[in-house]
């Protein structure tokens, strides 16, 4: 079963193109992540999926309703939370859960058990203003508030972004539990270590959906030899890296170089005399397995070379 089916979408704002022919779907009870960097276009199509932006070209359906057409049918059963804390600063923490409660026709006591496992950690701060709440505990409080009215579809733009690690690692958890209950799940991030923790996951660049597929159908696309260079001189060995023709992509990666060259044949040691001959030693190169982050690079670089 589909649970969003999103076909040729375009959204422009004036001259800019956020979103273009994005294409893809999200079957249903499934964990789904929309991988790219600010400024890529996630924020704009969750709007439109969630009914709070109309596509300029293409259609979205959720569960077979289209965004457009049955908006006020779909709002009843997705929960959304936006990337930016949207919650009534002047209200309490259980003043707010009240208020999307009532908004639904709900009440919290009817809904608890939907919220526990999150609000147990609220609970303490119930009475505190929501505007008084550290990242960690706005990012709990904004979920309690998009879970309350037990939705099908829960929506999440960048819920990780800001907070700290062991929040992170809580969260996703408490993710993969309500997907676990059946519902589907639409998250964006653009940490590329948490693709992993999808079942399924988009990667998107300049409003383009570049890829989709599994998290290790995406890692066993790279097929090209990876190596991680440790240089003294970082910028200038990673200038004279990227003039030699058989070395397909380089680039900065945390104190590192990582390169990947055009075939086997193009190795560690190739690589140490292609420096030594053009003055740079002293340099150590190791082979590397490539993560999410060299996967987008790759992604990003095909796509371009692909379109042109």
């Amino acid at each position: 079963m589909v649970s969003i089916n999103i076909n040729g979408v375009d959204k422009s704002y004036g001259q800019v193109k956020a979103v273009q022919q994005a294409s893809f779907e999200v079957p249903g009870n499934c964990l789904f992540g929309l991988i790219g960097p600010d400024g890529a276009g996630k924020t704009t199509l969750f709007r439109m999926i969630t009914t709070l932006l109309i596509p300029d070209q293409g259609n979205i359906s959720v569960f077979g309703f289209d965004t457009v057409r049955d908006y006020r049918k779909i709002r009843l059963f997705t929960g959304y939370m936006p990337g930016r804390f949207s919650l009534y600063p002047d209200l309490t923490v259980g003043e707010n859960i009240s208020f999307y409660a009532t908004i639904f026709g709900t009440t919290v006591k009817k809904n608890y058990h939907l919220i526990k496992p999150v609000y147990s950690l609220l609970e303490p701060f119930r009475d505190r203003l929501a505007s008084n709440l550290s990242g960690g505990m706005k990012q709990k409080l904004a979920l309690c508030c998009a879970l309350i009215h037990n939705p099908k579809l829960l929506v999440l733009d960048e819920p990780t972004t800001g907070v700290d690690a062991v929040s992170r690692k809580e969260f996703w958890e408490t993710l993969h539990q309500l997907k676990d209950s059946g519902m589907t799940i639409l998250v964006s991030t653009p940490y590329m270590d948490e693709a992993a923790r999808c079942d399924r996951i988009a990667l998107m660049q300049a409003g383009r959906i570049m890829d989709q597929d599994t998290p290790g159908e995406i890692l066993s696309k790279f097929r090209v030899p990876l190596f991680e260079i440790r240089a003294n001189d970082r910028l200038g060995t990673l200038e004279i890296l990227r003039s030699i023709p058989e070395i397909k992509r380089a680039y900065l990666f945390g104190q590192y170089i990582h390169i990947a060259t055009d075939s086997e044949r193009h190795g560690a040691e190739w690589l140490k005399t292609q420096l030594s001959n053009r003055g740079i030693a002293n340099v150590k190169i190791t082979p590397v397995v490539a993560d999410f982050e060299d996967c987008f690079i790759d992604a990003v670089e095909n796509y371009t070379t692909h379109r042109t």
